[in-house]
């Protein structure tokens, strides 16, 4: 795998290194000894996976508080997003700055997303499914968000939303009380 930084401290996008023949293809999307080499977290609780029907489809932008929050390693499977993460971390140098990133099932790219960060994407094509794997288990008491068009971030999403969930829509704007940020100092 190669591991590439993102402008953000801590986030990667990971490379597959394919190795191919007559029959097609092998890649490691996975391995925790490459993962340490790195200095990242290789150890996950659980794997999700998401569809979304329609293009134009927005989740996000959501993490978890300490003592739930999530590292997660984000692939499109099928079709195409754009994958896109906020800095959360008081105190980070990185802080309140986002970075967006097409991920398809064409590139077979990840997003490697640090403790303290919200994340979020946008489909770019019909019945896009992501495949993701977090560290911490969901917790409900520790669940946040952040609004997807909060002006104190300024996401350039590449196209407008068709679809989001109410819950997505309601996120509040940027304020420590809800959004818990120096909870997430040192992360």
């Amino acid at each position: 795998m190669k591991f590439h930084k993102t402008p953000l401290a801590g986030a990667f996008l990971i490379e597959p290194e394919r190795r191919g023949d007559d029959r097609g293809f092998f890649a490691r999307v996975f391995c925790q000894n490459e993962f340490k080499a790195q200095g990242l977290h290789g150890s996950f609780v659980q794997m999700n996976n998401s569809l979304s029907a329609k293009a134009g489809t927005l989740r996000g932008m959501h993490y978890q508080l300490p003592p739930a929050s999530e590292v997660k390693v984000v692939r499109a499977i099928r079709g195409a997003l754009w994958d896109v993460i906020i800095d959360l971390r008081a105190g980070s140098p990185t802080y309140l700055k986002w970075f967006g990133a097409e991920l398809t099932e064409d590139n077979r790219m990840m997003l490697y997303v640090p403790r303290g960060f919200g994340h979020g994407f946008i489909t770019l094509s019909e019945n896009v499914e992501t495949l993701y794997m977090v560290s911490d288990f969901y917790d409900p008491n520790c669940e946040r968000g952040v609004r997807w068009n909060d002006p104190a971030i300024g996401i350039k999403w590449p196209r407008e939303p068709v679809e989001i969930s109410e819950k997505d829509r309601a996120w509040p704007d940027l304020n420590s009380a809800h959004h818990g940020m120096e909870l997430m100092r040192g992360l």
